[in-house]
């Protein structure tokens, strides 16, 4: 299998603040949710046979065939990464040609004003950014369970905190810090 087909891409930390800067600028609301179970929710993208061990009960000795992305498989990041992909393009969002875990979608605010709407992956950690991030984050729900069966305003990210603030002119924005991954 070639190496580009065996891992799970993610969005860069660079894209990270470019979407939180936008959506300051915007005025968007930002949510995010975690996938549960991801590797294990997507088909297996390659045949891979095993023998059951005693643990299989009367069918031990058996050859099995792994249908689902277990994790430890090699392949199973990039299954994952396709069948989250494949949810997010029947969303209607398009993947950037400059980084392929930032996914735009053209969209009207309710004073008619246009923006796009932003979905960012890395790996099974999912941020939507929009007028009404809910809308991306129930189309994904759809399809995947949600740890805790929730969305929420981000405080992690990518290793890092993530807060809204309000500066002293009384403009919202975004604050990214390192301080709690280097402890």
């Amino acid at each position: 299998t070639p190496s580009i087909m065996t891992y799970a891409s993610v969005v860069s930390r660079d894209s990270v603040r470019i979407a939180l800067t936008i959506a300051a600028l915007n005025g968007l609301d930002v949510l995010g949710c975690d996938i549960q179970n991801a590797y294990i929710s997507a088909p297996c993208k390659e045949k891979i046979f095993t023998i059951a061990g005693r643990e299989f009960g009367s069918d031990a000795g058996k050859t099995m065939i792994i249908v689902r992305a277990l994790y430890g498989l090699k392949s199973s990041g990039a299954s994952f990464r396709s069948m989250l992909a494949e949810c997010i393009w029947n969303l209607g969002y398009r993947p950037t040609l400059a980084d392929p875990d930032v996914w735009l979608k053209a969209a009207t605010k309710k004073d008619g004003s246009k923006y796009y709407e932003m979905v960012l992956t890395y790996v099974d950690d999912v941020i939507s950014f929009s007028e009404n991030p809910m809308r991306v984050i129930d189309g994904i729900k759809a399809i995947f369970k949600l740890k805790g069966d929730k969305a929420e305003v981000p405080d992690m990210y990518l290793g890092g905190s993530i807060a809204q603030a309000i500066t002293d002119s009384g403009t919202k924005c975004w604050t990214l810090s390192s301080e709690k991954y280097v402890k």
